[in-house]
C-alpha cells in the first residue's frame, strides 16, 4: 500500500470516527435538552395546563413537576422496548427512533392548547409528551450507549464514552442559557402566555436536525456481533436470563451515581435554600460555573480511565460520596462560596463515573444483548434513586430530619461501591 493510500484510509478512519461520535452526542444533546428544559420552565407554563387552586398557589406547579416525575417511570419501559429493538435491528435505526419520539413530545408540548382553550384535554396532552420523551429518554442511553462503545477505537472506549456526558451536560447548559435569556428578554406576562413554547419548538426543530445526522450514521451491531449471520433474536428479558450476575451489577452501579447526578447538578440549590437559606438566582451561577468544570472534566477523566482501567475510577468516587457526603452537606451556611465549593467538589467526584458510565455497562454485556442488558436495569435505578432523589431530601427537610439525608446519600454511594469493588476489569478487554 503506497503512501498516499495509507493517508487516505486513515483519513476516512479519523472522519467515520468523527461522524459516529456526532450522530451519537447531537442527537443526545437535543434529547437531554428537551428533558432539562421542562423542569426549567414549569413555573412559567404550569398555570397553562392547570387551573389554580384556592387551596394553594403552588397547585399547578406540583401538577406540572409530578408529570415530569412520571416521565421517569417511563424510563425503564422504553428501556426495555427500545433496548431489545437495539439488539434486533441495530442501534443506528433505534437511535432514529427515540430522538424521534423525543421531538414529537416536544412538538406537543410546544403546540398544545391550555387549560381554559380545552380542559382537561390540556393536562392530558402534556402527560402524554411527558411520557414518550420518559420512553425515550430510556431508550436512548441503551441504544446510545452501546452505539458509542462499538465506534470507539481500539483501547479508546473511555474517552468515547465521555461524550455521552459531554452531550448531556452541554445541552444542561444550552437549557439554562435559552431559559434566562428568555426570561431577561421577556416579561412575565409574556413569558408565561407564550414565550416558555420557544424553546420547546427549538427542541422539536433540533430532533429533526439530529434525526438527520443520525440516519448517516454507520451501524455498529454488525461491527462487534460474534455469532453468525441468522442467530436468533433477542428475546424479551433474555439479557436478564442470560446475564443476571450483570444485570443486577447495572443496577446497584448506577443507583448512588443517578441520586448524586440529579441531586448536585440540579437540585442542591434549592436544597441549599431550605436549609441554610441560600440565595437561588445566586444558586444558578453557582450550577453554571460547577457544571462547566464537570463537563471539561469529562474527556480527560475518560482518557485516564483507558490507561488505568474503569474500577479505580469507580471506587474514587464512591469511596468519595461514602466518606465525604455528610461533611460536605455539613458545609452549606447560606453563602455561595460555600454552595458552589460544594457542587464542585461534588461534580468532581461524579465525574470518575460519568466520563465512563456507558463503557463500564456496555463492557459487561455481549453485543447481541448488550442494549438491553444496559437499558433496564439502569432505567429502572435512575427512576427509583435519581427521580426520588429530590424529593426525599425535601420530604426529610420538611419532617425536621434534614441531617439525614447526607446520611442516606451515604449509604447508597455505600451499596454502589461494593458493586464497584466487584465489577471485573474490562478497559482492556475486547468486546465480545
Amino acid at each position: 500500500m503506497t503512501a498516499s493510500m495509507t493517508a487516505t484510509t486513515g483519513l476516512r478512519e479519523r472522519t467515520n470516527h468523527y461522524r459516529q461520535l456526532l450522530a451519537a452526542s447531537v442527537g443526545n444533546a437535543v434529547e437531554w435538552f428537551d428533558w432539562y428544559i421542562y423542569s426549567m420552565l414549569a413555573v412559567y407554563f404550569s398555570t397553562q395546563f392547570f387551573p389554580a387552586s384556592p387551596g394553594g398557589s403552588l397547585v399547578p406547579l406540583m401538577s406540572t413537576l409530578a408529570i415530569f416525575a412520571v416521565g421517569f417511570f417511563a424510563r425503564p419501559v422504553g428501556a426495555l422496548i427500545l433496548g431489545i429493538l437495539a439488539d434486533r435491528i441495530g442501534r443506528r435505526r433505534t437511535l432514529s427512533t427515540t430522538i424521534m419520539g423525543m421531538g414529537l413530545g416536544s412538538l406537543i408540548i410546544g403546540l398544545a392548547p391550555t387549560y381554559k382553550q380545552v380542559g382537561v384535554a390540556a393536562p392530558a396532552l402534556l402527560l402524554l409528551a411527558r411520557l414518550i420523551q420518559g420512553a425515550s429518554a430510556g431508550g436512548e442511553y441503551a441504544a446510545g450507549s452501546a452505539f458509542l462503545i462499538e465506534s470507539a477505537p481500539a483501547g479508546r472506549r473511555g474517552l468515547y464514552s465521555s461524550f455521552f456526558y459531554i452531550s448531556a451536560t452541554s445541552a444542561n447548559l444550552a437549557a439554562i442559557g435559552i431559559s434566562a435569556l428568555l426570561a431577561s428578554t421577556l416579561d412575565s406576562q409574556n413569558m408565561t402566555s407564550w414565550g416558555w413554547r420557544i424553546p420547546f419548538l427549538l427542541g422539536s426543530v433540533a430532533a429533526m436536525v439530529g434525526m438527520w445526522i443520525r440516519t448517516h450514521a454507520k451501524e455498529t451491531l454488525t461491527q462487534t456481533a460474534d455469532e453468525p449471520a441468522g442467530a436468533r433474536r433477542a428475546d424479551m428479558f433474555e439479557f436478564l436470563r442470560r446475564h443476571p450476575r450483570e444485570s443486577l451489577q447495572v443496577f446497584g452501579l448506577t443507583a448512588a451515581p443517578a441520586l448524586v447526578f440529579y441531586v448536585w447538578t440540579a437540585y442542591l440549590p434549592t436544597y441549599a435554600n431550605i436549609t441554610v437559606g441560600s440565595n437561588l438566582k445566586h444558586g444558578l451561577l453557582s450550577g453554571v460555573v460547577a457544571l462547566t468544570i464537570f463537563l471539561a472534566l469529562q474527556p480527560v477523566f475518560g482518557a485516564i480511565s483507558d490507561r488505568v482501567g474503569r474500577r479505580p475510577m469507580l471506587l474514587i468516587f464512591g469511596t468519595f460520596f461514602v466518606v465525604g457526603t455528610v461533611p460536605m452537606l455539613a458545609l452549606l451556611d447560606g453563602s455561595t462560596t460555600r454552595l458552589l465549593l460544594v457542587q464542585i467538589m461534588g461534580l468532581v467526584f461524579l465525574a470518575c463515573w460519568s466520563c465512563i458510565s456507558s463503557a463500564v455497562v456496555a463492557e459487561l454485556f455481549p453485543a447481541r444483548l448488550r442494549s438491553s442488558g444496559i437499558g433496564f436495569p439502569y432505567a429502572l435505578s435512575v427512576a427509583l434513586f435519581g427521580g426520588t432523589g429530590p424529593y426525599v431530601a425535601t420530604y426529610l427537610v420538611d419532617i425536621g430530619h434534614a441531617a439525614s439525608f447526607g446520611w442516606y446519600v451515604t449509604a447508597v454511594a455505600l451499596v454502589s461501591t461494593v458493586v464497584f469493588s466487584r465489577l471485573p476489569e474490562t478497559a482492556h478487554r475486547p468486546l465480545h
